[in-house]
């Protein structure tokens, strides 16, 4: 019976963790989808797709049948489009609203009023981010420093003249930034400093005294002694033109923008998978595990203070299988972690969260 548990626990977590690519690439049209929808001007392509399907990457097998619509990365504001079955496989079909202007009596000239709607504009995810970024320790340890002003002040606004540490080279401008956290793995490594911008800071003095004299602009906030000054332009996003789901790639969610314990949707998580290991675009679903039980006259939970594991009495522990509860897109990647924004959330998102083919 005990194995035959086991058996079973392994099977329902390769049901949900091991995906075969043919069931990744299956079409399901959403119970309570649309059977018709105006396309508006703030429009994305992929909250549209999650309109229509339980996997919104998978928007151009939906399309891809349909010669009305060329290419469905130009849909435009204003279009109509209508979801249709024929021999029972989904279709979406697209009633094109055009600007029409006379040229001649018996001629006319179509023009398109407006742009065509992006996949995942960068300006959808923008306002989450609030120009955070990952820099590795050895690097941020070597950034120049503020040291403070002729006022004996503790913070600083704009257009305080302020001292700094100097480094190797000087540049004209800076952003001073403040260490948020250090990311870690779940094994404790340190995979890099999350900052955030406080302030701009422009040179003035690159030898004053043997340090630099550098004046505070464009604040955010109060810049403080110790805030560190960073000479490289901050790392934007780009619109993301195509979307795809992993196939390999497993890893965990290892912190949150914010710091905070409960995550859901558009809340950004940062994952444990570097620029060499994920790109900007990557789909990945979000999962659940929960802890192992321990069988037993009592059943127990390893977690609990009173539970005894030994690889003498493995049989008698069971795995509980992973259970999706949500999905995220990687919008950002630095050296040895990544951002990702939560698009989809059935339940409340945690740090150690495995992240997997969705």
């Amino acid at each position: 019976m005990v194995k035959q548990i086991k058996k079973w626990a392994a099977l329902c977590a390769g049901l949900i963790l091991g995906l075969t690519a043919g069931l990744a690439q299956g079409l399901e049209i959403k119970p309570d989808a649309p059977t018709q929808y105006t396309v508006k001007k703030n429009d994305t392509l992929w909250d549209i797709a999650g309109m229509f399907l339980d996997k919104p990457w998978l928007w151009p097998e939906l399309w891809r049948n349909n010669t009305q619509i060329i290419n469905p990365h130009l849909i435009y504001p204003g279009n109509v489009l209508t979801l249709r079955f024929i021999d029972g496989e989904p279709v979406l079909e697209v009633t094109s609203k055009k600007n029409r202007v006379t040229l001649t009596p018996d001629a006319e000239r179509t023009v398109k009023s407006l742009n065509p709607i992006n996949l995942l504009p960068w300006s959808a995810i923008a306002p989450y981010i609030q120009q955070h970024e990952i820099i590795d320790p050895g690097s941020y340890d070597n950034l120049p420093h503020l040291l403070g002003n002729k006022k004996a002040s503790m913070l600083f606004a704009s257009d305080d003249l302020v001292m700094s540490r100097r480094n190797d080279r000087a540049n004209d401008q800076y952003r001073v930034i403040r260490k948020q956290s250090t990311i870690t793995d779940l094994d404790g490594n340190v995979l890099g400093i999350q900052v955030h911008h406080i302030a701009d800071a422009t040179m003035v003095e690159a030898s004053a005294e043997g340090e630099w004299l550098v004046k505070i602009a464009g604040s955010n906030a109060e810049a403080k002694r110790g805030d560190k000054l960073l000479d490289t332009e901050p790392k934007s996003g780009a619109d993301m033109a195509l979307v795809a789901a992993t196939q390999s790639q497993r890893s965990f969610i290892v912190g949150s923008l914010h710091q905070h314990e409960l995550l859901g949707k558009h809340d950004i998580v940062i994952v444990d998978l570097g620029a060499a290991q994920v790109s900007a675009g990557t789909v990945m679903g979000i999962y659940q595990q929960g802890p192992t039980i321990i069988d037993g006259e009592s059943p127990e939970y390893a977690s609990e203070n009173n539970s005894l594991l030994t690889i003498f009495d493995s049989s008698s522990t069971f795995r509980q299988p992973a259970i999706k509860v949500g999905e995220l897109v990687i919008f950002s990647t630095f050296s040895r972690a990544s951002y990702g924004i939560i698009t989809r959330a059935s339940e409340m998102v945690r740090s150690g969260n495995i992240v997997a083919q969705p």
